[in-house]
C-alpha cells in the first residue's frame, strides 16, 4: 500500500508545519531545518534496507564522503525520514473514526525532525546503545507533545494519546556510507 497522490501532498503540507514548528523550538538560526540535510522518502522509493515492519518511520544515516575520502573536510552526514506508507495508511484505516492522515502525518513528521536536530546538533549520539535510543524516542515523544500541546487541535491531541506510549512511531540506525558531490 502507497501513499495516493492526494495523501502525498498531506505528507508535503505535514512536513512543512512541522519544519516550521521544529524551527521555532529549537530556534534555528539561518537556513533553518533545511541546513540540516536531510530529506524524506515514501515506501515507493525506499530500498530495501530502508523498509521496516514496527515503525510508521524511522531515521538513517548516511555517511557522505567526498572525493571518495574519508579525510576530506567537507564529508557530512545526511538523514533520510523513510516513511512506511503501509504501515501508516493502515493504522489510519484502522481508526478511520477517529485518526486522520494529517494529524497522523504532522505527528510522524515532528517526531522524525526532532531527532534530526537533536542527532546533528550532536546533543545525542546516533550510534548509542539500544538502551539508550530507547531511552532517547521517550525524550523525542515528549519533546514532540510538547510542541504539539499548544496547538490544541482535538485531532492531534487524539494522535498525541493513541501512538507516542504504546506504538513503537519510529526508528533510527545508520546505513553503509554513500557518497555524494
Amino acid at each position: 500500500m502507497y501513499f495516493s497522490v492526494p495523501e502525498k501532498s498531506t505528507v508535503q503540507r505535514s512536513f512543512g508545519h512541522a519544519e516550521k514548528l521544529a524551527e521555532r523550538y529549537f530556534v534555528l538560526g539561518s537556513g533553518g531545518i533545511r541546513s540540516l540535510r536531510y530529506e524524506v522518502q515514501t515506501l515507493a522509493h525506499l530500498n530495501e534496507a530502508e523498509i521496516r515492519e514496527d515503525a510508521f518511520a524511522h531515521l538513517c544515516r548516511y555517511y557522505c564522503r567526498k572525493e571518495g575520502r574519508d579525510d576530506h573536510p567537507h564529508n557530512y552526514y545526511f538523514y533520510k525520514v523513510c516513511l512506511q506508507d503501509n504501515r501508516i495508511l493502515d493504522a489510519v484505516e484502522r481508526g478511520s473514526s477517529f485518526i486522520k492522515l494529517g494529524p497522523l502525518m504532522l505527528y510522524i513528521a515532528l517526531h522524525e525532525l526532532v531527532h534530526v536536530v537533536r542527532f546533528h546538533s550532536g546533543d545525542v549520539d546516533f550510534d548509542a546503545s539500544m538502551e539508550e535510543k530507547i531511552l532517547e524516542e521517550d525524550r523525542v515523544h515528549g519533546i514532540t507533545r510538547n510542541i504539539l500541546h499548544p496547538i490544541g487541535d482535538p485531532d492531534v491531541n487524539l494522535v498525541i494519546d493513541c501512538f507516542t506510549e504504546r506504538y513503537h512511531v519510529g526508528d533510527i540506525f545508520t546505513v553503509a556510507p554513500e557518497q555524494r558531490n
